[in-house]
């Protein structure tokens, strides 16, 4: 009799953690594909090839500006996750959207604050050494990302 009454438990179970994993695989999935696509952005942005500055030139300053660019991406998409509601194809076509959207939001306010405040990317990549305004727009940045990762919520 108890096994009759798990067996039905049992199959629920497995099917809703089923569910659960592709789920994970599938937001895992377009997560990193908009973390690739945020890279190749941020390389447009970033004077010079960004691969080679970074692996082959070790530039400090390259570097920095690119971990905090892909930094606020990561918190502009986990925010379009969390914001996403309905079947699992209409979240993830809601965390495409809202990423993409926000990776380009994200990628002009960089372009414009870097401007505005007048300091210079493509000064800041030819230096071989850390560099204050690296620092400041890495944080600037950030802030962005994290105002953008708000609008999306």
């Amino acid at each position: 009799m108890v096994t009759a009454l798990a067996a039905p438990l049992a199959d629920g179970l497995g099917d809703d953690l089923g569910r659960g994993a592709l789920a994970i695989l599938a937001y895992a999935t377009l997560g990193v594909l908009l973390l690739i696509i945020g890279f190749y952005v941020i390389d447009l942005a970033i004077p010079g090839n960004l691969r080679d500055l970074i692996k082959t030139d070790r530039n400090p300053n390259a570097t920095l500006l690119a971990s905090s660019g892909l930094t606020s991406i990561g918190l502009i998409v986990a925010a379009s996750m969390w914001s996403s509601s309905g079947e699992l194809h209409e979240r993830l076509l809601t965390t495409l959207t809202f990423g993409m959207v926000g990776i380009a939001v994200q990628t002009v306010a960089m372009l414009l604050f870097d401007h505005i405040i007048g300091i210079s990317v493509q000064d800041l990549v030819r230096e071989t050494r850390p560099q204050p305004g690296a620092r400041l727009l890495a944080v600037i940045h950030l802030v962005l990302g994290l105002i953008t990762a708000v609008a999306v919520l």
